[in-house]
């Protein structure tokens, strides 16, 4: 599945699909075929975390 590359874009994405569809961060990198280490630096080059108690980036 083809993600974002742009940190912004993909932070409103990720946190879509977390909100809507996913119950965690490793739930979501298995069904799109991503590395979670991947998708947690792009963020964090942007300053977002990932907030495993909310479950979205913040």
């Amino acid at each position: 599945m083809d993600i974002p590359q742009d940190p912004i874009i993909l932070l409103s994405y990720v946190n879509t699909k977390l909100r809507d569809q996913f119950t965690t961060l490793e739930e979501f990198c298995a069904a799109c075929g991503v590395e979670e280490e991947s998708i947690r630096e792009t963020l964090s080059s942007v300053d977002y975390q990932y907030d495993e108690i909310t479950n979205q980036f913040v």
